[in-house]
């Protein structure tokens, strides 16, 4: 950051009173600019079935790899739309969501990834803007090798175990950097 929002002028890298980091501050107004994660907000849509349903992405980063839905939570949502309007935008597909699944907190990219259960209301879905595809998988044909991000990686292990063992429950977790792109 070089210039303030408020007024324009330059800021400084400086420790406000009362605080115990370095925030970006104005020279001039003397507005402190706090920066906060990005929450980045998904769904796990399932079939009456069990399938799950999976998009091919469009876009970088990781394009051409398998997600859930999921992105960057908008001003003025909640979570919950959040979800809802990412499985629209990337899979054209209409949830019911159910209660928060996973958490995963990704400190070296200043990320927080919260993603819901949720129940597809129908087959009626197709590829958004930044999607290729999007399918509908069984577990064992889940392409595992070609999953775009850690915390979808994850979420979908429990997932399934968790069926399995029918007792679904909140899974959390911290993920460092990865010694390769996650």
């Amino acid at each position: 950051m070089k210039y303030c929002s408020a007024c324009g002028s330059p800021v400084e890298l400086r420790q406000p009173p009362d605080d115990n980091r370095l925030r970006y501050v104005c020279t001039n107004c003397a507005t402190i600019h706090y920066q906060n994660p990005n929450m980045v907000i998904g769904s796990i849509p399932e079939w009456e079935d069990g399938r799950i349903l999976l998009c091919r992405r469009a876009i970088e980063p990781r394009h051409g790899l398998w997600t859930l839905p999921a992105g960057f939570m908008e001003n003025g949502e909640t979570t919950v739309e959040a979800a809802i309007r990412e499985t629209e935008e990337e899979a054209n597909a209409r949830i019911a969501i159910g209660e928060l699944y996973s958490m995963y907190n990704l400190p070296y990219i200043n990320q927080v990834h919260l993603l819901f259960r949720a129940r597809l209301l129908d087959l009626d879905f197709s590829p958004g803007i930044e999607s290729l595809e999007v399918k509908l998988f069984e577990e064992q044909d889940i392409p595992w090798d070609e999953l775009a991000f850690r915390p979808v990686r994850f979420t979908l292990q429990h997932y399934f175990t968790d069926r399995k063992e029918e007792n679904f429950h909140f899974h959390m977790g911290d993920l460092t950097a990865p010694s390769r792109p996650a």
